[in-house]
């Protein structure tokens, strides 16, 4: 008997929702971005991030059409069992992680003695590492 696959992202499944951020007008999220890491960018306003930051989630849904700049909200996971995109350097098992800038994880800096105000910016942790692909992550 083989052992069933087991589906974890409906486990403490978390959304909620925040503007896009726009940069000179524009919409940094679109349709395509769907799926990706997300960071937050202002006053509850979210983008992809900048290389090495912190985590806030992966974009489930945007309301209204790509035409519709200014007007969009982006629906957020926050919590619960998820799968993201993974670059180097690829997370290992029990791993923290921050975004990359375009949408995928990347593991989290060594914590250091000078960690910015507030704490380390690593999120989440790595409970299943799919090749160099992606990795499933708690986000806690």
């Amino acid at each position: 008997m083989t052992v069933r696959d087991q589906n974890l992202e409906t486990v403490g499944f978390l959304c909620a929702t925040f503007k896009v951020h726009q940069t000179t007008g524009v919409d940094d999220l679109k349709d395509a971005d769907i799926g990706r890491a997300i960071a937050l960018s202002g006053n509850n306003e979210v983008n992809l991030g900048t290389n090495g930051g912190q985590l806030l989630g992966k974009l489930i849904e945007l309301s209204l059409t790509d035409a519709d700049n200014g007007k969009r909200v982006a629906t957020v996971q926050i919590g619960g069992i998820c799968t993201l995109a993974a670059t180097a350097t690829v997370p290992a098992v029990g791993n923290r992680v921050v975004v990359n800038g375009a949408g995928a994880v990347k593991q989290a800096p060594v914590l250091t003695g000078y960690d910015p105000a507030g704490g380390n910016v690593a999120r989440g942790t790595v409970i299943a590492v799919n090749g160099t692909s992606d990795v499933t992550l708690l986000l806690s």
